[in-house]
């Protein structure tokens, strides 16, 4: 279409809505007869300038393209049922299921879909009216422990100059005016980055040159969102790559699970990265056992996951669609008993470091504390156990780097830390406030990949990656 043409369009395009419109037929300068039609436009005396124009053609052009792409979408999706509706009338199976069995069982996935979205729902308002219970009581204890202070004249917060320490800053103090939210007052004091860290000369902790270093985690980087799930199934999950990867899979290969509802038994397996990214399996496994929860981990060509309201961890081969081994823990907590602050049946956690396989649990016997064991990778037999001194329900989340444990203090504040870490070699605990960020507010799973060295994550419907820092051992 020629230039005057488009530009002719948009004038016309910017003008609805006008009251009048003239049509008229004349001869030009050279005798041709020329046809015009004019609307005029209620809000603009002029047409716009041509560049004007023309980047409301580029607008007009790249929604065409937008929306062409999302009919694309739209019509393959509808072939699909389409043509499973031509196999449910003509009663024969086509490629790739063949068979009447496969049409069954397709059928049956799609019904079980069904029923997840239905229990999500239930247990999606279940654990908004408990966490609503435990917000009025949270609001009530406040509530009589500023009236208990008020009674006792409890001074306010100093904030002169003779409190602060050189170099700090000062973030917080008591509100006895505001009867919704006390925080108590606090001081943040600079420290020199030289007095914890040596640093290499490039001025980079060593484990940034090396690549392959352990260390103290020393910094947790801003959340990279790759994926967000598109039903209510995947409110929360668990996403993860292999990072000791069997043939015939690559370090590229990625599985996720979405762990709302009961019998959780899918498995989207992606061959590439970028079929992840746009959510196109090449793959779904069915298990032949319902796992629990969002605390599987896929390790040298297997996934270990916990059986549904067990303590047992059961391998699962994925290559041969086979359960190779399975190992009750002995003691530990299941489906409820001990889970992370966030709930989810959280009470058994699988890990993979550099060192090889973990699970993360708590017993009776260890009154609610973490307990860590390193497990066999083949038959999951305990090789050896530490027991901590944090309470496994104090904490949100934990992972394991280098055979230490750290965990995350809030899964839905913002700003949350990581506040401890464990480490099995001197058998310590220690208090840490490494900044991370819950961007989704609903972290429910927080893995380590030793080979990507990064921290995997679902935040609340999204699948997102920190990078990560290790000081010199």
């Amino acid at each position: 279409m020629p230039a005057v043409q488009l530009l002719l369009l948009v004038c016309l395009v910017w003008g609805v809505g006008a009251r009048t419109a003239q049509f008229r037929k004349a001869n030009d300068r050279s005798g041709r007869c020329q046809y015009t039609f004019s609307v005029a436009s209620p809000n603009e005396s002029s047409c716009p300038e041509q560049g004007q124009a023309m980047s409301a053609i580029q607008d007009l052009q790249r929604d065409s393209s937008e929306q062409r792409a999302a009919l694309e979408s739209t019509e393959a999706r509808l072939s699909s049922l389409e043509a499973l509706l031509h196999r449910l009338t003509s009663g024969q199976a086509a490629a790739p299921w063949d068979t009447q069995e496969g049409l069954q069982r397709e059928l049956e996935l799609a019904y079980r879909d069904l029923v997840r979205d239905k229990s999500a729902l239930e247990e999606e308002k279940r654990r908004l009216q408990a966490e609503n219970g435990d917000l009025a009581r949270r609001l009530e204890s406040s509530s009589k422990e500023v009236a208990r202070l008020r009674r006792g004249q409890c001074p306010q917060a100093r904030s002169t100059s003779e409190d602060v320490p050189p170099g700090s800053k000062e973030v917080s103090k008591w509100n006895l005016e505001n009867v919704d939210f006390q925080e108590l007052k606090s001081e943040l004091t600079e420290v020199p980055a030289s007095r914890i860290l040596k640093e290499s000369p490039s001025g980079h902790p060593r484990s940034e040159e090396g690549g392959t270093g352990c260390g103290e985690l020393i910094w947790v980087g801003e959340p990279v969102t790759l994926r967000t799930a598109e039903t209510l199934t995947g409110k929360y999950g668990v996403w993860m790559r292999d990072p000791k990867a069997a043939y015939p899979y690559t370090q590229e290969t990625t599985w996720r699970i979405d762990t709302v509802g009961t019998d959780v038994r899918q498995v989207f397996e992606y061959d590439l990265i970028s079929q992840f990214l746009r959510g196109y399996p090449s793959k779904v496994h069915v298990l032949p056992r319902p796992l629990e929860s969002t605390g599987a981990v896929v390790y040298q060509g297997s996934l270990y996951f916990q059986g549904e309201e067990s303590r047992t961890v059961i391998r699962y081969e994925l290559r041969t669609e086979t359960l190779k081994a399975e190992k009750e823990i002995p003691g530990a907590g299941y489906h409820g008993q001990f889970p992370y602050s966030w709930g989810g049946y959280t009470d058994i956690d699988l890990a993979v470091d550099e060192t090889g396989l973990w699970v993360i649990y708590s017993t009776e016997a260890a009154k609610g504390a973490i307990v860590l064991s390193k497990l066999n990778p083949e038959n999951l037999e305990l090789e050896q156990t530490w027991e901590t001194n944090i309470r496994k329900q104090s904490v949100a989340n934990a992972f394991i780097i280098c055979s230490t444990l750290y965990t995350i203090s809030s899964y839905s504040l913002p700003d949350a830390t990581v506040n401890f870490a464990y480490d099995t070699g001197t058998g310590s605990s220690k208090a840490l406030t490494v900044p991370f960020k819950n961007r989704y507010k609903y972290s429910s799973m927080i893995d380590y990949n030793p080979l990507e060295k990064k921290l995997f994550a679902w935040d609340n419907f999204n699948m997102v990656t920190y990078d990560i820092r290790l000081s010199q051992m």
